[in-house]
């Protein structure tokens, strides 16, 4: 499913304007489809949005706009139509005939990319899981089948019988199969954990691209993979970090995101355990992204859906050598919140923006406690370090309370 080894393919990008989601907001999501396009390696060129109190049952955008999205289609040289919402197996079906492409939506979307960055045995059988559940309600409109991954062995066939039926079998066996390898590695995972013993866990949460990997290699001095493309990091990582003789044990794991399939949450059901399982969470914030605080509200929905919004979390506002570079931003954050109201494209006087006033700014009151970095440049990691000590101090002493002489 993977485009990464392909030539680039081209693609349109159509979202719906409604009352839960007005022209700003699809603006917004549209620019982090566009993202997560490119980090597929797809090439976006063109946006399409339709205001709709519902969306069709047949088309999803109604008969006119997909009239108008085919014939831009037939003059563009368009390979991939991609839906920000996430569209029926039938409109999946019945828009595919129309343009005569291939259509995804969000949900698809992101498991491809989650299958191009998979390289664990690990990560991708959970990814192959989440494909092949999405896949399955949606085999009736596809117009080729399994045929090459079906064998000479255990099929069991007659004359007459519908592919279609053949290849739903395929695929439920094939998730049988892969839940109860999942189960297996789940069982290892937890024995692994349970083998740590009693060290404090912290584990870095937060948004997709958000710098988590980067801090990672800060903090444990390790050589995490990190690149700025969503979901760079699909594997959890675990260090053993020491500072100033305190132990403690730091994961690195799966970044979220608006609308993360479900699919996906189900089969990383054992990477999303370190997060469960862990003392401290440090919620890592793009603070240069003009829409963080709907970010954090995501990861915080997140975190709860999981079972882990009760946990001690601690918010690490990254990128602030970023955000000194958007007069905007850093106007927003000199204002009060209520005073605020966003520029955009308006000239505003440059101002460097220092540590001591984001330390004095409304987001340092609201998202107590908190420290403002830069993981890329290091600037204030000590600080961190220093506030990680001292919670992990805490911990440890009640846990341990004769091992350390402090």
């Amino acid at each position: 499913m993977a485009y990464k080894n392909e030539i680039q393919k081209r693609a349109v990008l159509i979202g719906i304007i409604n009352r839960l989601q007005d022209e700003t907001k699809i603006k917004e999501y549209l620019d982090e489809l566009s993202f997560l396009a490119d980090t597929a390696g797809i090439a976006p060129v063109k946006r399409f949005t339709q205001s709709l109190s519902r969306p069709d049952k047949h088309t999803f955008i109604g008969k006119g706009k997909a009239e108008e999205v085919k014939q831009y289609i037939l003059q563009n040289k368009i390979d991939v139509v991609i839906f920000d919402d996430e569209i029926s197996p039938s409109q999946q079906k019945n828009l595919e005939i129309v343009f005569e492409k291939k259509v995804i939506d969000r949900t698809g979307l992101i498991l491809e990319i989650f299958a191009q960055r998979a390289k664990t045995s690990y990560a991708k059988t959970q990814v192959e899981l989440a494909q092949l559940e999405y896949l399955y309600p949606r085999l009736m409109g596809m117009w080729t089948h399994l045929e090459r991954q079906r064998g000479g062995t255990g099929t069991r066939g007659g004359a007459g019988e519908k592919e279609i039926e053949t290849d739903r079998r395929i695929v439920r066996k094939k998730i049988h199969v892969l839940k109860e390898k999942l189960v297996d590695i789940d069982r290892q995972m937890a024995t692994q954990r349970r083998n740590r013993g009693e060290m404090i866990r912290v584990a870095l949460v937060g948004y997709t691209n958000v710098g988590k990997s980067t801090l990672m290699n800060i903090l444990a001095k390790s050589e995490v993979f990190a690149e700025n493309k969503l979901f760079a990091t699909l594997d959890t990582t675990v260090r053993k970090v020491v500072i100033d003789r305190v132990p403690f044990l730091l994961s690195d794991t799966v970044g979220f995101i608006r609308k993360l399939p479900h699919q996906l949450v189900e089969s990383f059901k054992s990477t999303l355990d370190e997060v469960r399982e862990a003392d401290v969470l440090l919620h890592v914030v793009d603070i240069s992204h003009p829409k963080f605080e709907d970010q954090i509200r995501e990861v915080k929905k997140t975190l709860a859906e999981i079972g882990a919004g009760d946990k001690t979390v601690f918010t690490v506002f990254n990128k602030i050598d970023i955000l000194r570079k958007n007069e905007a931003g850093v106007q927003r954050i000199l204002q009060n919140e209520e005073q605020f109201l966003w520029e955009g494209d308006k000239e505003i006087p440059k101002k460097e923006i220092t540590l001591e006033e984001l330390k004095n700014s409304w987001i340092a009151k609201m998202f107590e406690p908190c420290v403002f970095i830069s993981a890329h440049t290091k600037e204030n990691a000590g600080e961190l370090k220093q506030i990680l000590f001292d919670q992990i101090k805490d911990l440890h002493m009640e846990r341990y309370p004769h091992q350390l002489p402090f």
